[in-house]
């Protein structure tokens, strides 16, 4: 990528950022900003704990106000993926807006799920990650509305539907603008290379009118391919050349990738037809794969009998799809190829601590910050990063560590290439390298607790075997579970949840504690113990949980009320 399109991005993303700023706080004018911003969640619990965070956030003036922020939860029940939320969404916002809703333009992000990928998100959600950068600190949510700012003014009524745990950096010329204003489904397009083109959805595009000189264009798509072989990307057409002009990928052979996407309200509303046609759900449909894929002149019904990208193939499923397709067929399908852009995938714990320490391409185009509303004696923050935390006297932070809404004491130290969130660390404690500590605030036999979940940066929480006596199989730190609970003392190691599915997910690992720093002080005893082979003895008749029950009990207003005392710490050490 030559430096004049990275400065073009540069500029183009700060320009995004300076209007929304310009936003915050303030009551929007008609066709300035969205008419509604909805997030989806999985259940009511999380729907509860979005709709608290976003309340707050608009008391504090922190979002443009005079706009309907709405969460809608899944119903009970199976899991029904980003599709089925789409469809339960619309069907929820003709429910408030009735025929009104043919006059609105919506944002729909997706941000319902358990992340187990990124477990720090997972009690107060994705769309809730700090990111550092703005005064009030941003979060997902922010930075998503935050790039998206130019598309309500250029975009005709309907919902452009978005995830949670990415970020889309554009530029495009001066008097130039992206539009949402055709029929059908309008999707943004991205230059990948072909290894990334697997893993994301892919578009196959007129040969007749590719062409690669302006960093915008508007074309029509041929089909869409989810999650293709490089085989089947060439077969179907899908590679392009590189030619000249403002182009953010050096590869000389890509493919457009897919992002976020618009749809008309007609479409809309055939999709809704569809929810009422079929009733409810019984199995998990992909936003983008199942309906993309139904879409454009080349598109054929073979891939509803795909279902190797599927985690719970139900027997509705290959059905369900079929009415998709025979619903949308022959729906336009538009692309917006930006030639000039990025995307950014936030949803691991290793993403995260790439782009939020090391990324020195989404930094400099964002602006982020190493140390963003916090409070430390030691100015060298270098390599890490420090979010809305408190550092002690003589505390330290490790390159490659990130730590948000935590306190640490005098003389506490956080190793390399580590996440510490939502902790208090008592005075002269040593987080080690690639440890991941998370401190959750739970309601427990009706008092308040503290439980700290720890594992491996790279640990696999998601694998998952049979029965407990084949718990051998899953490593913490490296180390299989049968080892760690000898060197823990413990006799036995139980599961919550579902015992057919034991995973780190559902370990009864972790201790209840009266109090957040002896919480965080025996989890990290229990850590040095795995990491070094020796032996931990937890005090006798000490309560353990799981991830998975701390999140089912979690006490969000007073983990909230944790993050406000810091927030309150900081401002007056940083007015004095």
């Amino acid at each position: 990528m030559n430096q004049q399109c990275i400065q073009k991005l540069k500029i183009a993303t700060r320009e995004k950022i300076r209007r929304f700023n310009s936003l915050r706080g303030g009551e929007v004018q008609p066709g300035e900003f969205w008419d509604a911003v909805v997030v989806t969640a999985v259940d009511a619990s999380q729907r509860d704990a979005y709709e608290l965070q976003i309340r707050e956030k608009v008391n504090r003036k922190e979002l443009p106000l005079g706009v309907h922020y709405t969460v809608f939860s899944d119903p009970p029940g199976c899991k029904i993926g980003n599709g089925g939320s789409t469809l339960y969404a619309l069907q929820q916002l003709e429910d408030i807006y009735g025929k009104a809703l043919s006059g609105l333009r919506v944002i729909l992000i997706h941000a319902g799920g358990s992340s187990q990928r990124l477990p720090s998100a997972s009690a107060l959600g994705k769309i809730f990650t700090a990111v550092p950068l703005g005064d009030p600190l941003y979060q997902m949510l922010e930075l998503k509305l935050a790039m998206y700012v130019d598309f309500p003014s250029h975009m005709k009524p309907g919902v452009l539907v978005t995830c949670a745990d990415d970020i889309e950096l554009y530029s495009i010329a001066e008097d130039e603008s992206v539009k949402f204003d055709k029929p059908g489904f309008t999707a943004l397009a991205h230059p990948s290379s072909l290894s990334i083109g697997t893993t994301h959805g892919v578009f196959v595009l007129d040969s007749y009118e590719k062409s690669t000189l302006s960093q915008m264009e508007n074309i029509s798509c041929l089909r869409f391919l989810h999650k293709p072989s490089v085989d089947k990307m060439r077969d179907s057409g899908a590679v392009c050349q590189k030619q000249s002009g403002c182009f953010s990928l050096s590869d000389t052979e890509f493919v457009y990738t897919d992002s976020t996407y618009y749809v008309d309200f007609d479409t809309a509303q055939s999709l809704l037809n569809l929810l009422k046609d079929v009733g409810p759900l019984q199995c998990e449909i992909d936003a983008y794969g199942d309906f993309l894929q139904a879409l454009g002149p080349q598109a054929t019904i073979e891939y509803t009998h795909n279902t190797a990208n599927v985690t719970k193939e139900e027997s509705s499923l290959v059905e369900i799809r079929q009415k998709i397709f025979h619903l949308l067929r022959g729906t336009p399908l538009n692309v917006i190829l930006l030639n000039n852009s990025k995307f950014y995938h936030i949803g691991t714990t290793s993403e995260y601590l790439f782009h939020l320490t090391e990324d020195e391409a989404l930094r400099s185009e964002l602006g982020l910050l190493s140390s963003a509303f916090s409070v430390h004696s030691n100015e060298n923050t270098e390599g890490c990063c420090v979010m809305c935390s408190i550092l002690e006297h003589s505390s330290s932070v490790g390159a490659g560590s990130v730590v948000e809404y935590s306190r640490l004491g005098a003389g506490a130290s956080v190793g390399r290439g580590s996440i510490v969130s939502s902790c208090w660390v008592s005075p002269g404690l040593s987080v080690p390298d690639g440890v991941f500590m998370h401190s959750l605030c739970v309601s427990h036999q009706g008092r308040t607790r503290f439980v700290t979940a720890a594992f491996g940066i790279n640990d696999n929480l998601k694998h998952s075997v049979e029965a407990p006596a084949s718990m051998e199989a899953l490593k913490l730190f490296g180390v299989n579970l049968t080892e760690c609970v000898s060197r823990w003392g413990n006799e036995v190691l139980r599961f919550s949840g579902d015992t057919s599915r034991c995973s780190l997910w559902n370990a009864r690992l972790f201790p209840v504690c009266s109090d957040a720093q002896s919480s965080f002080s025996m989890s990290l005893k229990m850590v040095c113990a795995v990491l070094t082979g020796s032996t931990c003895t937890l005090p006798k008749d000490t309560e353990l949980m799981s991830i998975q029950e701390s999140l089912q009990c979690k006490n969000l207003e007073e983990m909230l009320k944790f993050r406000k005392m810091i927030a309150d710490i900081t401002q007056r050490r940083c007015s004095s």
